[in-house]
């Protein structure tokens, strides 16, 4: 349960926007009850290449064969099935890079619910492409995350919408969180598990479930060195904002992140290390050629982490890496050069 003033509903899930939030073990097999029905549960994969090369035993969760691509399905199915009637009659709104957005077209099209999407201008046009695909009606405005949704936040006043927030909202991360419900049942002897960080959304919720069924689990999180929001907001005790962003990996690429994700993770996170786009996208073509798999920049920045050598375990540690998406911007990759 979280802590504060706020009234938990049936589930016990308190609300958006209360300091120290806790999701508990039946908070997330609730969220599972919602989810496991409309997802795929996607593949513990081994990797021998990749244990050998970083000298530990490292299994994947392959949530780039998820429906949409990526793990981001998971949470707005959990939050439209707890919406109320007349919240559902409005329609949905997010602002999302595009994971995010075809999350929230592809529940809110299961749930016949009318969905807009506010994208930024830069955004991947095969993500522009499949949200409007899945039924969604699609806003182009700013250039990263936090520009698109101040723009949601207005329509949400001109047009009376449903919002759904990309990461910071605990129905929402409740449903990312059985991506951590499935690794446990998966791979219980897991060690240590390392998880992308944007908003904090999936890593909030991957952290908080698996602690509920192993609390000795370590969790690592990774986040881009150009975009460091939730390593500094954690250091300082409070959400900071990014002067600027040096980063061009969309699922990485946000100013600030959410007031429960921080909290959640100065609690229940271990560790957080950064590392370059650069090294992140030869992680990306690491996979490629090695693992024969193909995922998209944020999801391949805990395999980069273990590379570079950045988690500090003993030899052997069971470890799992979180392929969080696959949903890869091929045209990032052309024109990069690094030694």
């Amino acid at each position: 349960m979280a802590e504060g003033d706020g009234k938990a509903d049936g589930a016990g899930i308190r609300r958006a926007g209360i300091p120290g939030l806790t999701l508990t073990l039946a908070d997330f097999e609730a969220a599972r009850r919602h989810v496991a029905p409309h997802v795929y549960r996607t593949p513990m994969l081994t990797c021998r290449s990749l244990s050998e090369a970083c000298g530990f035993d490292v299994r994947l969760k392959a949530e780039l064969f998820q429906r949409g691509g990526s793990y981001k399905v998971r949470g707005p199915l959990n939050k439209i099935a707890r919406l109320t009637g007349e919240e559902r009659a409005r329609g949905v709104i997010c602002s999302s890079a595009g994971n995010h957005a075809q999350g929230v077209a592809i529940a809110a099209r299961h749930y016949g619910v009318r969905a807009v999407v506010v994208m930024a201008e830069n955004a991947t046009r095969s993500k522009i492409a499949a949200t409007k695909g899945y039924g969604a009606r699609v806003v182009l405005h700013g250039s990263i995350w936090d520009e698109a949704n101040e723009k949601a936040l207005e329509l949400v006043e001109t047009e009376g919408l449903t919002y759904i927030h990309p990461f910071d909202d605990p129905d929402l991360i409740a449903g990312q969180g059985t991506v951590g419900l499935e690794i446990m049942d998966q791979f219980p002897e897991a060690e240590v598990v390392v998880v992308p960080i944007g908003g904090g959304g999936l890593i909030s919720g991957i952290a908080m479930a698996v602690k509920s069924v192993k609390p000795g689990i370590r969790v690592i999180g990774v986040e881009s060195s150009g975009a460091p929001a939730m390593q500094r907001s954690v250091e300082s005790g409070r959400c900071i904002v990014l002067d600027e962003v040096g980063c061009i990996i969309d699922g990485l690429r946000v100013k600030r992140v959410g007031d429960n994700t921080c909290s959640v993770v100065s609690r229940f996170v271990d560790e957080i290390v950064t590392l370059p786009d650069e090294r992140i996208f030869d992680a990306v073509l690491w996979l490629m050629t090695r693992a024969k798999l193909v995922t998209e920049g944020a999801a391949a920045s805990p395999v980069g982490a273990l590379l570079d050598g950045l988690v500090d375990s003993a030899p052997g540690t069971k470890t799992v890496c979180v392929l969080s998406g696959g949903n890869l911007d091929v045209e990032q990759l052309r024109g990069l050069s690094w030694n």
